[in-house]
């Protein structure tokens, strides 16, 4: 009698051995799929950057829930059971962190209002977009503006175009392709330290209905895979000052080549008691950058964060023509500190 015991042949994940090749397929498939969601999903619950790729994945953190999706389909078809569990599980995390982030938000000032401005932030692309910012200037007129990536044409454009009696008040680091920036405002401005950093990160102290409003311009390094130690170096240098104003009317806004779903920005948040005021209206997903694209796609790294002292009428993001990034027009009411 012949004893000879014969192998069972290789099979996917949990899969009997009897599945179809078809189906031993579909799993793996599904297996490679939910590995990059899975690290990433795991990594916005433990509240943690990592290491590249996950900073960069995050930026489009619900880009994830589609390749985790065709997981879970594959799973079914495949009929692995594990892989069905995952696949929900993963986007059932990633689910709840794309959710927007204003929900529990509230925006209750302590105190009657003092003062109304408009604040516009924009990255105008290595001053390619400066003849945009000059025309958003003339038709939206905000009372404080910051600029980055303010090259040289950018910076003696806003001397020679922008009138000194709509922007008296200036703080302009002149500067090469993306390193230049620029505040301007209408209202008085003495000089403050600004951040150290690659990219000028320039600040200020305006003087608003007789209240001092600190301004601080955002414009950390990207987090490209050989620079994150830069990116996390720059913006916990931005965290640094947040602590350090927190308590005083504040306005930092700019590119902060980061979203709501990276811990450094949520640090910075933290640190300083400070509000998203695209998240306060309801905007907290819509992109900034690229340009090109629409919601869901697309990354919101531009924001104008602000401290109790104020409330948020309104957000809107502004396409200008020649850069990559939309522009940010908050309307703000400034109350008084009544605590």
């Amino acid at each position: 009698m012949d004893s000879t015991i014969q192998a069972a042949p290789a099979a996917g994940p949990d899969l009997p051995y009897r599945a179809s090749g078809g189906r031993r397929a579909a799993a793996w498939l599904a297996g490679l799929l939910l590995l990059a969601p899975t690290v990433v999903a795991v990594c916005r619950a433990a509240d943690t950057d990592f290491v590249t790729p996950v900073p960069q994945l995050l930026a489009f953190l619900p880009w994830l829930l589609a390749p985790a999706g065709f997981a879970l389909l594959l799973a079914l078809l495949a009929r692995w059971r594990t892989g069905m569990v995952w696949a929900v599980a993963v986007l059932a995390v990633t689910g709840w962190f794309v959710r927007p982030y204003d929900t529990g938000l509230t925006d209750d000032p302590p105190g009657p209002v003092v003062g109304r401005l408009k604040v516009l932030t924009s990255n105008v692309e290595f001053g390619n977009a400066t003849e945009g910012l000059l025309a958003t200037l003339r038709s939206e007129r905000p009372d404080i503006v910051f600029v980055q990536e303010c090259a040289s044409s950018c910076s003696k454009a806003l001397a020679a175009k922008v009138s000194a009696a709509d922007y008296p008040y200036r703080k302009v680091v002149e500067g090469d392709w993306a390193s230049g920036s620029a505040i301007l405002s209408k209202h008085p401005l003495r000089t403050a330290a600004g951040i150290e950093s690659r990219l000028a990160m320039p600040g200020a102290v305006a003087v608003v209905a007789g209240r001092q409003v600190n301004l601080q311009l955002a414009h950390p390094l990207p987090p490209v895979p050989a620079g994150i130690a830069d990116w996390n170096r720059e913006l916990g240098r931005v965290r640094v000052y947040a602590a350090g104003v927190k308590g005083s009317p504040t306005i930092l806004a700019g590119d902060f080549n980061a979203t709501q779903d990276h811990a450094a920005f949520r640090r910075v948040l933290d640190a300083g008691d400070l509000r998203d005021s695209a998240t306060l209206v309801g905007a907290s997903r819509t992109p900034s950058w690229p340009a090109e694209v629409r919601r869901p796609l697309g990354a919101q790294i531009d924001h104008v964060l602000v401290s109790e002292d104020f409330s948020v009428r309104r957000a809107r993001f502004l396409q200008l023509a020649d850069t990559d990034h939309r522009a940010l027009l908050v309307r703000l009411e400034l109350h008084d500190d009544v605590r």
